[in-house]
């Protein structure tokens, strides 16, 4: 059996390590005292970092110190003695001793930031060190300097970029195309910060020394107080909506947890189906709020399952659920979407179409007993024709089918 690819590249960073330790032992610690500064700027980096749902770069002071030590060619005018392996030694384990009182708390860093952050410093400081060794770039005056830097660190984080891509293709089996757009959507924003505090770093402590460190992480350290804050925002709005759709299992028109898992598994088809993060989170809120229209029926249909309705009845009910979606101030998107869901499947949005693929599934599921999902997806199958849309129906079995890592722990993070 052919390893997979995110095994692959967890060898190759573990070869790195064990290389770069292996020749920083050997060799001894060159300038201790500014590997022990960009160490600890990298061990508190990682101190201070948060993760959660739609976070990329949990630490930037640690990488963004990361890159500046794998760029470092002097320091307070004096050239800089350390190699790349001393750079990826030093990186590494100040990443780990930053991330004790994380995994104290249960809350340890994942094996793929981890190999991405070696394998990012590693390209960067073979890519620099060597050259500066030979003198390379010693008739770059300072504009060119600053310049090299700056390309070095913008291929650094496209090279990121797609290695992350990669390796989420590699655990989920979702398409590469659409994670790489999603990942590269994110370098103008943190990472834009990252590698911009990583090249200021770099050129203010060849000039002025280590006293650089601090004074510009201070900016850095701002702007992520500020993105946890807009998270913690985007995380209030969701958990609003969720607590909305949760009205319709409240009053006993649905059963308990329905737009959960309808929310759940649309997401996993939509990103089988290609879409990008933010059609996700429209797709993510129109599931958690399709049935929302059922609060306007006098006697409850029933288990909820609208799926058997007549036509005529489903889309009443889908037009008052949009009506009430826009009464609500949510994206004027997701009320399209919910209008939309009972439609013929051939005018419906991408998003109308996967709720109400999902959304028949899992009523079929509770009426199947049993062998609900295999008898429900079957159903589905030969109803693709004429009610359902069939691209959806597979990309929902090859959900079913995958049971992976990254799917599993892509659940357990929405919910």
């Amino acid at each position: 059996m052919r390893p997979r690819l995110h095994t692959v590249v967890h060898l190759c960073a573990a070869a790195l390590a064990a290389g770069s330790l292996g020749t920083t032992l050997y060799h001894g610690v060159e300038d201790r005292s500014t590997a022990l500064a960009f160490g600890t700027l990298v061990a508190v980096g990682e101190l201070t970092r948060r993760g959660g749902r739609g976070i990329r770069e949990p630490a930037p002071l640690a990488a963004a110190g990361a890159l500046a030590y794998a760029l470092l060619g002097e320091v307070a005018g004096r050239p800089a003695q350390h190699g790349a392996a001393q750079v990826v030694t030093v990186v590494l384990a100040a990443s780990l001793l930053g991330s004790v009182p994380h995994v104290g708390r249960g809350d340890g860093p994942a094996l793929d930031p981890v190999t991405r952050r070696v394998l990012t410093v590693g390209f960067v400081a073979v890519c620099f060190h060597p050259l500066h060794a030979r003198g390379a770039f010693d008739g770059l005056d300072g504009p060119g300097h600053a310049l090299l830097l700056l390309v070095l660190l913008t291929l650094t984080a496209l090279c990121d970029a797609v290695l992350a891509a990669a390796l989420a293709h590699s655990r989920t089996g979702w398409p590469f195309p659409p994670l790489l757009r999603d990942e590269l959507r994110a370098v103008p924003g943190i990472g834009a910060a990252v590698v911009a505090t990583g090249a200021v770093m770099a050129l203010g402590a060849a000039v002025v020394g280590l006293w650089a460190l601090p004074v510009f992480s201070v900016p850095l350290l701002l702007a992520q107080l500020s993105h946890r804050r807009y998270t913690a925002v985007r995380a209030t709005y969701r958990q609003t909506i969720a607590s909305l759709a949760r009205a319709t299992e409240i009053a006993g028109y649905t059963p308990h947890g329905h737009s959960r898992r309808v929310a759940a598994l649309s997401q996993g088809v939509g990103r089988d189906l290609g879409l990008t993060e933010p059609e996700l989170t429209v797709l993510e809120y129109a599931a958690l709020m399709h049935d929302i229209g059922q609060l306007s029926l006098v006697d409850p249909v029933p288990e909820g399952a609208t799926a058997g309705l007549p036509p005529a009845e489903q889309r009443r009910i889908a037009l008052l659920g949009g009506a009430v979606v826009r009464q609500t101030g949510v994206d004027p998107r997701v009320a399209g979407i919910v209008e939309r869901q009972a439609d013929p499947h051939a005018e419906q949005p991408p998003a109308a179409r996967i709720v109400r693929v999902v959304n028949a599934y899992d009523e079929k599921c509770r009426e199947g007993g049993p062998g609900g999902p295999l008898t429900a997806l079957e159903e589905l199958r030969l109803e693709a024709a004429g009610e359902y849309a069939p691209e959806v129906v597979e990309a929902l079995a090859r959900v079913l089918s995958r049971d992976t890592e990254g799917t599993r722990e892509q659940v357990d993070r929405s919910w």
